[in-house]
């Protein structure tokens, strides 16, 4: 009993020496800070403020507290004597203490020897975009990204410093907490916490042989301590901004009557407004939920959405079903153990563009259609395909046909990791990771009868099954030697395997459109139904040894051995060394004068990185076509397939691989309120995997996959961040251009390869050309030199003046590679407003205009643009627009300057506050409305600039041909946070 009333009497005691202190924290503007940190210095007690910025805590009489909260510098306080301690936290403007993501680890900006660029992720939950691809665009010094189609869920194309490869990818590498991926679709971009890309290859080499094309290193919201809930909502309607107009029924009348007299009948009028009909309004739902919760020992982070995007060509959707969860828990001082969870449901579905209207392309079937035709022949009640003997596809049953066409894909990643911890120094990472998908293909085409047609019906399903095991080792050490000796040496594996499967079926002749599935089909494709499976692997060892001595002098040096399973055995393990190094001037005694300098970097490295990407999975090896027999054919009952060599053997194939080297400069200035950085760089690629078409000979077969060819990149970026105003009113500036110039330098084998066929117009004829001594994607054909105004034609230039126009006369034309894409973001916020307004452009890019050969050929019964109106008609009339009928080739009259500005996205919101929503637990209640591509400058008479019909080809480039074009779009959105 007496030990007891000891023990109180104690307690009591030390409770006296206890004293509560109190008060508000805020930033420099007078406002609230929520969540900052206040610590007993020396103990674990602690506490958070609250959404009014409060805060109370027990401490010891002469106890120090430390204040800390992200973005701004700690400080540190004395209590004794005080019991009311209010505290301003001054904004930590100064960046190059912040961590940034690198390959396998972390290192302190400051530190960076190499080329790396953060995307600034302030605005996302502001802009209506639905790839995190979206978030890079115009954010990036040497970061190239547009979406060549408006097709809702539309890939992004991504070029880190130019085009390195022929054949293969030319995609960066993504690696999403730490888990390589081939592309990031399955990611909602309101997951996402950071953003940095490795551009040169003394950063990107430690990723090897999937690092050619640079690599961009995602990280996704974690689990944390702090009690969250965050929702998303958004709610978007979307217009064709720039659309064709066609000729009404008169118009259209006088122009065919100068093609073909006597094919329109009189007295025609206008009866159908094809772009009314077609286009319409598209709509796009956005909902997205966030919470975290957890403890010292255990946090965790769960997150899900749903996005619905309605194109403005009705059949045309987007969906996507995004969940992710991760947990953490810190099981020992020693083992701390983490589960990473990703699933995600896309659905999509398109329409018919890239082709003529005659073949079924909706976009171009729009201005194509005479405006005097009906949806429906009036007798047979079905759709008309024939308009005045014309042939040209009817969007509206496109549309409705397509309906009934699904492309699906559900994804799930799973990785769980564990770090042992043996020192503060040493640490060893185990990561194994499964990425499991399954796609689903399907699509159904009704029957349709009558005195024109006999369609029978088609389905289709095909399904692909893919699996991809990934396990990494990689142990850390990290040590200051003497306060001023930093190194860091890391060491690790990487075991990839991946399956893949794929099984197909078609089917015909059904009774009518009730059951769309196979099982209501009279014929199964006996010649078209089947499966297919492959698969691949790639072992790895990498290192990195990373030494600075006091900040001031730096060094990386990288090596990573791959080996490959789709290249030679004696050829399949490839070595990509790199090494970077990097002077802090403003360290230096003769430096201490320069006070308006903060910080002063010069950095250089070179490095090398692989390709595999683009050949198949056993690309040496000789394979075999095979060929179904007709079995129910008389005499072949019993016929088996035929085998036929598919290709030649390819016994020294090896891996495509890219040398570079990188020049930059880093820069604080003005007490950290200016922040430029500058590089230069130099990239060769050599020994290019290429499919090659040799001549017809003795060999079975006339194609080879082999290191063909040789291929630079140079060029120049700049990126400026400025803080131009600060306190209550702010305003912050990112610039970023760059500048890159392609060139194939050489190929072997195969000199000249030709790709690219349009429009029906130029009869089969391919209108780019790739050949050594040219940048990629040359447009190749005739230089137009105007109209003769004494006979209407298109006068096309003798190049080799021997008094006649012919195929020798072709030249190269134009150049899609630009000379230079900048970005621009200004962010100005007051009293809770913020208006962030985003400019995005590039200079000097042609397009050729195919859809101009569809829309103002006028070679056949098809109706055409407005723009024809001005064609010549009469001997000595002056215009740009040849007369009806005139000889049509591919030439420099359909190639135009794409150069573009475009105000990509204002957004405006404000940020609500009050005694209210501090009741009700509010600490974020922002609505915002967000405007897309509001306005575009440009020369390019088509839809959009932004455009390539061959999406994410290297070799072709800035092609417009019936894309389905980008509308303006308007999003109302509110983020709330509790």
């Amino acid at each position: 009993m007496q030990a007891t009333k000891e023990i109180a009497k104690t307690i009591t005691q030390i409770e006296q020496q206890k004293k509560r202190i109190s008060g508000n924290i805020t930033d420099q503007a007078g406002e609230a800070i929520i969540g900052a940190n206040i610590i007993e210095v020396g103990t674990t007690n602690g506490t958070v403020t609250d959404i009014d910025g409060n805060y109370s805590l027990d401490v010891e009489d002469n106890a120090t507290i430390q204040v800390s909260y992200i973005g701004y510098h700690d400080q540190t306080i004395n209590t004794s004597g005080r019991t009311s301690i209010n505290i301003v936290l001054v904004e930590d403007t100064k960046a190059l203490d912040e961590l940034v993501v690198i390959g396998y680890g972390t290192v302190r900006r400051g530190d960076v020897t190499t080329a790396v660029s953060t995307v600034s992720l302030d605005d996302l939950n502001e802009r209506p975009i639905v790839s995190a691809a979206q978030a890079i665009q115009g954010k990036a010094a040497g970061v190239n990204v547009y979406r060549p189609s408006g097709t809702p869920g539309g890939e992004m194309v991504v070029r880190v410093r130019g085009t390195t490869s022929f054949n293969g990818s030319n995609d960066p590498l993504y690696v999403v907490d730490g888990v390589p991926v081939d592309n990031i679709n399955f990611l909602s971009p309101t997951d996402i916490s950071g953003i940095q890309i490795l551009k040169d290859a003394s950063s990107a080499a430690i990723y090897g042989s999937r690092a050619a094309n640079g690599v961009v290193l995602i990280t996704t919201k974690q689990a944390s301590s702090e009690a969250k809930i965050s929702a998303t909502v958004q709610m978007g309607v979307s217009n064709v901004s720039n659309p064709i107009k066609s000729l009404n029924a008169r118009q259209y009348k006088e122009l065919i009557d100068e093609i073909r007299p006597g094919a329109i009948p009189e007295g025609t009028t206008d009866r159908t407004d094809w772009f009314k009909e077609v286009y319409g309004t598209g709509i796009t739902q956005n909902y997205q939920l966030q919470v975290s919760d957890g403890n010292e020992r255990l946090r965790y982070f769960v997150s899900a959405g749903y996005l619905d995007e309605q194109g403005v060509l009705s059949s045309a959707f987007f969906r996507r079903f995004n969940f992710r969860s991760n947990v953490e828990s810190q099981i020992r001082k020693w083992l701390h153990f983490g589960v990473n969870v990703s699933y995600s449901d896309n659905t999509s579905n398109g329409v018919t563009t890239g082709q003529g209207s005659n073949r079924g392309g909706v976009v171009l079937a729009v201005v194509n259609l005479p405006t005097s035709a009906l949806i429906r022949n009036e007798s047979t009640g079905l759709y008309n395909r024939l308009f005045y003997g014309q042939n040209i596809a009817n969007p509206i049953e496109e549309i409705e046909n397509g309906r009934n066409n699904k492309n699906n894909e559900n994804r799930l990643i799973g990785s769980a990791n564990m770090t042992f911890t043996f020192s503060p120094q040493l640490n060893l990472k185990s990561t194994f990771t499964i990425d499991r998908r399954n796609g689903k293909i399907t699509g159904f085409t009704p029957p349709s009868h009558g005195s024109d047609r006999d369609d029978w019906g088609n389905a289709w399903d095909t399904r692909n099954m893919n699996t991809l095991m990934v396990f990494d080792n990689v142990m850390t050490y990290k040590n200051t030697f003497n306060e001023r000796h930093n190194l860091e040496v890391m060491a690790g594996s990487s075991w990839t395997d991946s399956q893949w499967s794929q099984s197909y079926i078609n089917a015909s002749h059904f009774k009518d459109s009730s059951i769309k599935t196979l099982n209501a089909a009279n014929k199964i494709a006996w010649d078209n139904t089947g499966s297919n499976a492959s698969q691949w692997g790639i072992f790895s060892l990498f290192g990195r040894v990373s030494y600075n001595f006091d900040s001031k002098y730096l060094m990386t040096f990288n090596v990573r051995e791959d080996g490959s399973s789709k290249l030679h055995p004696d050829h399949r393990w490839g070595t990509f060394p790199s090494l970077s190094a990097a002077w802090r001037l403003s360290s230096e005694e003769f430096m201490e004068d320069a006070d308006w300098v903060s910080d002063l970097k010069l950095r250089g490295g070179w490095g090398q990185t692989g390709n595999q990407s683009g050949i198949g999975d056993f690309a040496y090896l000789q394979r075999y076509n095979i060929t179904r027999q007709a079995w129910f054919e008389t005499g072949k009952t019993d016929a088996l397939p035929l085998i036929t060599q598919a290709n030649l053997r390819t016994t020294d194939l090896k891996w495509e691989t890219t040398n570079q080297f990188n020049v930059g400069v880093d820069a604080t200035l003005f007490n950290d309120r200016l922040t430029l950085a500058m590089d230069w760089y130099y990239k060769r690629t050599e020994d290019m995997l290429m499919y090659v078409s040799l001549p017809s000979g003795a060999a079975a077969a006339t194609q080879i996959v082999r290191n063909e060819g040789e291929m630079t990149n140079r060029g120049f970026e700049f990126s400026a961040d400025s803080r131009n105003m600060t306190g209550k009113f702010s305003w912050d500036t990112n610039f970023n251009i760059s500048f890159n110039r392609n060139r194939l330098e050489s190929l072997e084998l195969q000199q000249i390869y030709y790709a690219a066929e349009t429009t029906q117009a130029f009869h089969q004829t391919r209108v780019v050309r790739n050949e050594p001594g040219r940048p990629l994607g040359g447009f190749y054909g005739y230089i137009s030199d105007g109209v003769d105004p004494e006979t209407g034609e298109l006068m096309y230039r003798d190049i080799n003046e021997d008094g006649r126009v012919t195929a020798s006369d072709k030249t190269y034309i134009g150049d899609p590679n630009p000379l230079f894409t900048y970005g621009l973001t200004n962010t100005l916020s007051y009293k809770g407003f913020n208006l962030n307004i985003f400019l995005q452009g590039s200079i000097g890019n042609d397009i050729f205009n195919a859809s101009k050969g569809d829309t103002e050929g006028m070679y056949d019964l098809k109706n055409q643009s407005v723009e024809v109106l001005k064609r010549w008609r009469t001997p000595g009339m002056i215009t740009d627009i040849p007369k009806a009928g005139f000889n049509l080739q591919p030439s420099s009259y359909f190639v135009e300057d794409g150069s573009y500005l475009r105000v990509k996205d204002v957004s405006l919101s404000y940020n609500f506050r009050g005694n209210l929503l501090n009741r009700a637990g509010i600490s974020r209640l922002q609505p915002f409305v967000t405007v897309s591509n509001l306005l575009t400058i440009t020369k390019y008479s088509g839809m959009d600039p932004e455009v390539n019909q061959w999406g994410n080809s290297g070799a072709v480039q800035g092609i417009d041909w019936g894309t389905y074009p980008h509308s303006k779009t308007v999003v109302f959105g509110i983020n709330l946070e509790f």
